[in-house]
C-alpha cells in the first residue's frame, strides 16, 4: 500500500509518502506569509496548497495514480469519536465554512479528497483534535453557560497508546493509559478502555501551561483583567494562546534556547520546573478519573526529547504507574497507519454526518 499524507500547519504544509508503515519519503514546505496574505480566508488556501503538494511529488517522481489512498490531517469538524473517516460531502460543507473555527488542519481533509477524487481513490482523516469520547460526569463545568469540550492531541495520543499496547501484546480496548502531549501545546488525556473519557482542552489552554499557553488562570484575576479596559477580546485571547506562557516570560518559544538557558538563569529554571509541576498535576488528576488504576503513563511530543523536563514529570507521577517515554510528535506515521487499517480490512471507515 502506498499512502500519501497532507499534514497542514499555519505557514508549512507536511508531506509524507508511506509504503506500508515505513517511510519513504517526507518534506516539510514552507509558506511565506505574503504568499497567504492575498487569502480571505484560510480555508481559500487549499488550492494554492495542493498545486505546491502535487508540485513536490512531481519532483520527487510520484504521480497522483501511484497511491492507494490519501489522508489529511483531521480539522475541526463536529465533536465525533476517534477512528478513521472517509471524506464526504458533509465533511467537506464543514471543513469549508469552520464549523467549530478556522484551522489550518481544516485545509487537510480538502486537500486529501481533491487529490483522491482526481484518481478515484478514498481520501481519509484520522483522530482529528475534536474527537470527543467523554463520559457526561466529564461535561459539566461548574457553570450552567459553560460546558466542558474535548479538544485535544487525539491523533498522536492514541497512537502512542496503540504503539505501546503493540510493545506489550494487548489491545487498545484492553488498557487504561494517562498520556501526555507535551509540544507548544500540552493536552493530558485519559484513555480508558478504547475511549478518551477526558482530558484538559489544550486549544483554548486549559490545563498546564507551556511553551506558547498560559493554562487555566485564576478566574477572578482573569474576569478582572479582561473587564480592566487595557485589552481587547483578541489580545486576551493572544495572551492565553500563541502569547502566553514560556513565551509571555521570555519572549522566545523556542524550547532548545529555553533549555540552555536554564542551566544559567535560576529564574529560566524555576518557569521550567513549575511547567513540569503543573503537567505531573494534571497526569495526577486524569488518574483519579479512573481511581488511579493506569497501566502505564505516557510522555510524547517534543518536550519529552527534553530529558531534565520529562525526568522531573517523571519524577512526580512515577508513584502512580509506570512511565514510557516516546519523544516527538509521530502524526505522519499515525495518519497513514489510520488508513491502512481500513485499507487492510482491519476495521471499518467511520461515516461523517
Amino acid at each position: 500500500m502506498l499512502i500519501l499524507i497532507v499534514n497542514p500547519g499555519s505557514t508549512s504544509t507536511k508531506i509524507g509518502v508511506f509504503k506500508d508503515e515505513e517511510s519513504v519519503f517526507d518534506k516539510t514546505l514552507r509558506h511565506q506569509l505574503s504568499e497567504l496574505e492575498g487569502f480571505e480566508k484560510l480555508t481559500d488556501q487549499y488550492g494554492f496548497r495542493k498545486n505546491i503538494v502535487m508540485g513536490s511529488l512531481e519532483e520527487a517522481g510520484y504521480k497522483p495514480e501511484d497511491f492507494d489512498g490519501v489522508v489529511g490531517m483531521g480539522g475541526l469538524v463536529k465533536s465525533i469519536p476517534g477512528g478513521t473517516y472517509q471524506v464526504n460531502e458533509a465533511m467537506i460543507r464543514d471543513l469549508q465554512n469552520g464549523l467549530q473555527g478556522e484551522h489550518a488542519s481544516n485545509l487537510g481533509g480538502l486537500i486529501a479528497h481533491e487529490i483522491a477524487k482526481s484518481i478515484g481513490k478514498p481520501a481519509f482523516i484520522v483522530d482529528p483534535v475534536v474527537v470527543d469520547e467523554y463520559d457526561d460526569i466529564a461535561r459539566i463545568s461548574g457553570s450552567p453557560l459553560i460546558e466542558r469540550r474535548s479538544i485535544f492531541h487525539a491523533l498522536n495520543q492514541k497512537a502512542m497508546v496503540r504503539r505501546y499496547c503493540k510493545e506489550i501484546g494487548k489491545s487498545y480496548d484492553d488498557v487504561t493509559c494517562v498520556v501526555a502531549h507535551m509540544g507548544g501545546g500540552i493536552s493530558v488525556g485519559v484513555h480508558y478502555k478504547g475511549r478518551v473519557i477526558d482530558s484538559n482542552n489544550a486549544l483554548d489552554g486549559c490545563g498546564p501551561f507551556t511553551p506558547e499557553r498560559s493554562g487555566g488562570l485564576p478566574s477572578g484575576d482573569l474576569a478582572a483583567l479582561c473587564f480592566s479596559g487595557k485589552y481587547t477580546h483578541a489580545e486576551i485571547k493572544k495572551a492565553i494562546t500563541g502569547k502566553g506562557g514560556i513565551v509571555a516570560y521570555f519572549g522566545t518559544n523556542n524550547m532548545m534556547e529555553i533549555e540552555e538557558r536554564a542551566k544559567k538563569e535560576p529564574k529560566v529554571k524555576l518557569h521550567i520546573d513549575a511547567m513540569a509541576y503543573q503537567v505531573a498535576k494534571e497526569i495526577a488528576a486524569q488518574s483519579s478519573v479512573v481511581c488511579g488504576e493506569v497501566d502505564a503513563i505516557i510522555l510524547t511530543g517534543g518536550l519529552a526529547y527534553y530529558e531534565y523536563f520529562q525526568q522531573e514529570v517523571t519524577r512526580r507521577v512515577k508513584f502512580i504507574a509506570d512511565v514510557k517515554i516516546y519523544p516527538g510528535e509521530h502524526e505522519l506515521m499515525a495518519l497513514a497507519q489510520g488508513a491502512l487499517r481500513v485499507l487492510r480490512g482491519e476495521e471499518n471507515a467511520k461515516t461523517y454526518a
